[in-house]
């Protein structure tokens, strides 16, 4: 039963000068959507929200809001989502985002109603290119680059014709500038995703987010959770189970999602498996970098085929990627060449040319984020974080504005 809350003002980012009243429902302690009545002079708009609660007891606390509105202050882009204001009344912390009526990536592949139809290919494809490509942004666009950190179903947010964005930037963190090859940190991020040199050392750098994107993908191709203890012993770590199923293209059809009943492109599973299997090498310096995952993504998700078809056809157009990727991963069972890593995408002729451990996680209590005592340090950290970030924004805006 939804239950009305008290009424909050929120100071908008965006508007600087609105009023912003806005009445609560709560649904269940968390994620609340409500309407949102805009002032701005005489026009009043409505808009349907969401609205997140902070759990200020021992996640991120205060050093995650003030992350989260900050960044999200200054990054703006299709594939981000959008925020439009924020609480803060004594204990609360509260975010305003725009309302994804199809909820999160998690929902559904992990979380399906008994009559909820499963994501087919397409779709799969297509949210991740979505995702592929606001990760492009935070990773070449913003400057410094921006590490998100958390990439995970639960925040890949689904909107209508399952537009895919990234939410949830409480973990996000600065990326290293100059001649710093990474960011030295606290291990933080979800059970699962974490990357192994991230999780083994603590150094983050931009390939760390490339490692939690190909579990993330891969779990879209197979409908397997990263860690899954209801499965068979051998089979309760995907990227473990996945790692030897790579270098086998008989048993490519086997890791597709059972699902999708066999109606997905035979050739362009092969291609999804070779992005993954990318993503997933072990030296962070072997996977490629996110603008020609992207660019893989795209091409894959612009792609059609007959959906009530199954892998029996095989699509002729374009070289087989089941033997460039089976060729590869028998040049090296390591994967640590760096030259089975390189990548080219040339859409126009139809080619996609691949380059091709789990972890465990150091949270306490349960799986999801570090915990760290939201303290005056942590305020400062993040302030002094966004505050280099918003300098070095504002001067490249200046810049462009003078050309």
């Amino acid at each position: 039963m939804m239950k009305q809350s008290s009424s909050y003002y929120i100071s908008l980012l965006m508007l600087l000068k609105t009023s912003v009243r806005i009445v609560f429902w709560e649904e269940e302690g968390l994620v609340v959507c409500t309407r949102l009545l805009l002032v701005m002079g005489s026009i009043f708009t409505w808009q349907v929200v969401a609205v997140k609660q902070l759990d200020l007891n021992g996640l991120q606390g205060n050093r995650e809001f003030l992350v989260e509105v900050l960044m999200l202050n200054l990054l703006h882009h299709p594939n981000l989502v959008n925020l439009f204001g924020y609480c803060v009344d004594g204990d609360q912390r509260l975010l305003v985002y725009e309302y994804m009526p199809l909820g999160s990536l998690e929902d559904h592949l992990h979380d399906l109603a008994p009559d909820q139809e499963p994501l087919d290919w397409k779709t799969r494809m297509k949210i991740a290119a979505s995702a592929a490509a606001g990760l492009e942004y935070l990773h070449d666009e913003a400057h410094p680059p921006v590490i998100y950190r958390d990439i995970k179903p639960s925040n890949i947010l689904l909107g209508e014709g399952y537009h895919a964005k990234l939410s949830d930037f409480g973990l996000a963190k600065l990326g290293p500038v100059g001649d710093k090859t990474h960011v030295t940190t606290r291990v933080m991020g979800t059970h699962g995703y974490c990357a192994p040199e991230y999780f083994l050392t603590g150094q983050l750098t931009i390939k760390s987010d490339i490692y939690s994107f190909g579990v993330v993908f891969l779990e879209l191709i197979t409908g397997r959770r990263p860690n899954d203890s209801n499965r068979p012993p051998e089979e309760q770590d995907l990227v473990a189970w996945a790692r030897p199923l790579f270098k086998d293209q008989r048993k490519f059809s086997r890791m597709a999602d059972p699902l999708l009943h066999g109606r997905f492109p035979r050739r362009g599973l092969y291609q999804a498996l070779a992005i993954a299997a990318m993503c997933l090498q072990e030296k962070a310096k072997h996977r490629p970098p996110i603008r020609e995952v992207a660019a893989a993504l795209s091409y894959l998700a612009s792609q059609t085929y007959d959906r009530n078809n199954t892998t029996a056809r095989r699509n002729r157009a374009g070289p087989s990627t089941s033997r460039v990727l089976d060729d590869q991963m028998n040049q090296d069972t390591t994967l640590a060449s760096q030259q089975e890593v390189q990548m080219s995408i040339h859409c126009q002729t139809n080619q996609v040319i691949p380059e091709v451990k789990e972890t465990s996680w150091s949270g306490s209590h349960r799986p999801g984020r570090g915990r760290v005592a939201p303290n005056g340090i942590d305020r400062e950290r993040a302030l002094a974080d966004a505050n280099v970030w918003a300098e070095a924004w504002r001067r490249q805006e200046k810049a462009s504005k003078m050309w």
